[in-house]
């Protein structure tokens, strides 16, 4: 009720006020409801209506310091710190222990960026606030910006004890102990702060993401439960319970939570992304495919929606739809060694060799060396009839495995078909007697070489 009559009281010394700029009657406020009128209009962004709210100010009470520190948070707030600075020099003469002056001097340090001289008068200020909570939570930003990790969290620590409603510092301190990397440090924390304010969601909330970080994913699941059980609204909370439940294989059940946040806020295409992989995972495709085109319909940028489209395509067998969404992917980053590759993949498949080889030639450009796709790519090479074209991506990735048995038996191969029977017996006798069993291979890819006579007679005379 006492709070009710303040905001009342507040309204009419606003409404007042107006009232006299468009009467231009001159009326009778005190100081504090200047200061109170002056930052309504500097927190609304409402300039000139505040500097003409402090002339008036100024001059019914010329002498009020709160009304001048308000002046210096103007001045602030148009960049005037010279100015600023020298009328914080005029207060402290006059009232050198008001806290506000140091507070107020640290943001002009701050927004100079002598984040150390502001650090100096913040704690010039806790020797002289009853606002303790405000002053350690302003010199955790401080520490923050000096790279000052420990010494922010440290701050923003006594914050909290000071004042444990502050979900802003429990925020920061957990960024803090994120940042340093100590998450059983922020456990210990987060529970310690838990046994106090047992009904804090954010609490919990950040305590179950501590919990995922270690990939303890049941005791995640566990905190967001409650932090869901306290606030049903709690959007995030849903979220990366979801994630939790996919990594413990429980796909229905994060299925579950993930439409949960749907119906709490608009949909995103990272959690209808989500719900399509666990519905993938356990082999319901249309569910899956349904929520992938939803995804990409939410976002038409998302080229993990297009790739997820072109794999559960390429499941179903449904090969040239799966090109057609794997073209959408590479529009959109065409860097993507790992889309080109699929491309090339998909293409052979479809017996579109030279669009196959372009797929394999585009990844090898992005960096790709994995042995296994440059061996697809000579195979390729080898339907395309380029046979020298193929001996050279061998010989390449060969420098990456001088021992791949693969490797060996294709280089035999194609130096045989080209007439090159010295080499191709070198490399078919390392290939034999690397994985003697493998050559199998050259029935199986080669079939037309299989029964040559100067094959056959290499392997004989290797037993």
């Amino acid at each position: 009720m006492h709070l009710d009559n303040e905001e009342e009281e507040y309204k009419l010394t606003l409404s007042r006020f107006e009232s006299m700029l468009k009467t231009n009657k001159v009326l009778f406020f005190d100081s504090e409801e200047f200061e109170n009128i002056i930052l309504h209009y500097l927190d609304s962004g409402k300039l000139t209506l505040a500097k003409k709210a402090l002339k008036l100010a100024l001059e019914q009470h010329p002498n009020s310091t709160n009304l001048k520190l308000v002046e210096v948070e103007l001045l602030v707030f148009q960049n005037k710190l010279e100015a600023a600075d020298r009328l914080l020099d005029q207060i402290e003469e006059v009232d050198p222990s008001n806290d506000e002056v140091h507070i107020q001097r640290a943001t002009v340090y701050s927004k100079k960026g002598n984040h150390q001289d502001a650090v100096t008068s913040l704690l010039k200020a806790l020797t002289l606030t009853e606002d303790l909570a405000d002053v350690h939570s302003l010199l955790g930003m401080e520490y923050l910006l000096l790279d000052e990790i420990e010494l922010a969290k440290d701050s923003f620590i006594n914050c909290l004890e000071n004042d444990e409603e502050d979900q802003s510092a429990l925020y920061n301190v957990i960024y803090c102990f994120d940042f340093l990397s100590e998450h059983n440090e922020a456990i210990d924390f987060l529970t310690s702060y838990i046994d106090k304010k047992p009904y804090s969601e954010i609490a919990w909330h950040q305590l179950g993401r501590q919990y995922y970080t270690l990939k303890n994913y049941t005791k995640a699941v566990w905190a967001f439960d409650y932090a869901t059980l306290i606030d049903d609204q709690f959007l995030g909370a849903y979220l990366e319970k979801g994630k939790s439940l996919e990594k413990l294989k429980k796909y229905k059940e994060a299925i579950e939570n993930y439409v949960i946040t749907l119906e709490l806020d608009d949909p995103t295409s990272y959690v209808l992304l989500r719900i399509g992989i666990c519905y993938e995972v356990i082999n319901n495709f249309p569910q899956a495919m349904e929520y992938y085109k939803r995804a990409v319909h939410e976002d038409p940028l998302l080229d993990k929606g297009w790739l997820a489209l072109t794999d559960i395509s390429i499941k179903e067998q449904q090969y040239e739809k799966a090109l057609i969404y794997l073209h959408k992917a590479i529009s959109i980053d065409e860097f993507n060694d790992r889309y080109w590759l699929r491309y090339a993949v998909l293409n052979k498949t479809l017996l579109n060799f030279k669009e196959a080889e372009k797929g394999y030639q585009k990844a090898a450009e992005l960096g790709n060396n994995i042995i296994e796709h440059w061996i697809g790519w000579a195979d390729t090479l080898y339907v395309l009839g380029q046979y020298d074209d193929a001996i050279l991506k061998l010989l390449q990735a060969i420098s990456f495995d001088s021992e791949n048995a693969d490797v060996l038996y294709r280089l035999a191969v194609l130096y045989i078909t080209i007439n090159e029977f010295e080499q191709g017996t070198k490399y078919l006798e390392q290939a034999l007697h690397k994985d003697f069993d493998k050559k199998e291979i050259i029935k199986s890819f080669f079939p037309i070489h299989w029964e040559n006579p100067f094959i056959q007679n290499t392997i004989k005379n290797f037993n």
